[in-house]
């Protein structure tokens, strides 16, 4: 579940724009469609989510819209530019301004960071992806375009302002993705954390006690509990160091900068 097996863009490029951008040509002779573009992207969308990506296929969303395979391919070449049009529709920005935060660029981050990990709690399908090529639909520009309206006054240059959006997308990804190895282990296993760990509790007490490990030994009972959120602590402190960096530049600037 959790390892890439699909590659987005690696379909009709050409084609793919199209059908996000709405531009391709439309038939005017024919009989009447019976489905939708949106009706089948929604359907693999719900497939993906109940069943992971792999149970995806033309044939299986065909089946779930009551409908025989071939009649998709007048809508959509193949799977793979299904899967661009699934990561199109999933990623749709808020349209709801006071979800990017009360408006300073730090709020904005912070709701970015928490946003984006909501969304692969949502579809973790979407860390099967590997989205290094994305193919640049409605949903990936609105939301950009809205990010950077909300940080342009960090001051930063525009390299450094995209790669404050890759820092926290990158982090978020790597959190996304210990959360969900978390989940499909227990599953797997049939063993919950919990007892997980109680299985090694004897033998990690006679290690702890043999003094090899003094700094370990010395850790606090709530060092590795549950109920310290590293999620938020590690956001935090990415946006810590932005700030310092924003601070330098309103000061060689001569302005100052509202977080």
């Amino acid at each position: 579940m959790t390892s890439s097996s699909e590659t987005s863009g690696s379909g009709d490029i050409v084609r793919t724009l199209e059908l996000l951008w709405d531009t391709g040509k439309r038939p005017s002779r024919g009989p009447k469609p019976t489905l939708t573009l949106d009706r089948i992207v929604e359907a693999a969308v719900q497939v993906a989510d109940a069943d992971g990506l792999e149970a995806v296929s033309m044939r299986r969303v065909a089946t779930e819209l009551g409908t025989g395979a071939m009649s998709l391919y007048r809508y959509v070449p193949g799977k793979a530019e299904l899967l661009d049009l699934m990561l199109d529709r999933v990623q749709r920005p808020s349209e709801n301004p006071a979800d990017l935060g009360d408006g300073g660029w730090r709020s904005a981050l912070e709701a970015v960071g928490r946003s984006t990990l909501a969304l692969y709690r949502r579809h973790p399908w979407l860390l099967q992806v590997n989205q290094s090529r994305p193919i640049l639909g409605p949903s990936a520009l609105d939301g950009m375009e809205k990010i950077l309206t909300r940080i342009k006054p960090m001051g930063l240059t525009d390299p450094e302002l995209v790669s404050a959006i890759i820092m926290i997308d990158g982090y978020v990804v790597g959190a996304a993705r210990t959360q969900l190895y978390a989940q499909e282990v227990e599953r797997r296993t049939g063993l919950t954390d919990a007892e997980f760990w109680q299985a090694q509790v004897p033998t990690l007490e006679k290690v702890m006690a043999s003094g090899r490990y003094p700094v370990l030994a010395a850790l606090s009972d709530d060092a590795f509990g549950t109920d310290f959120d590293h999620f938020e602590f590690g956001l935090q402190r990415i946006l810590d160091g932005l700030e310092v960096i924003v601070a330098e530049r309103g000061k060689a600037s001569g302005r100052g900068t509202e977080n």
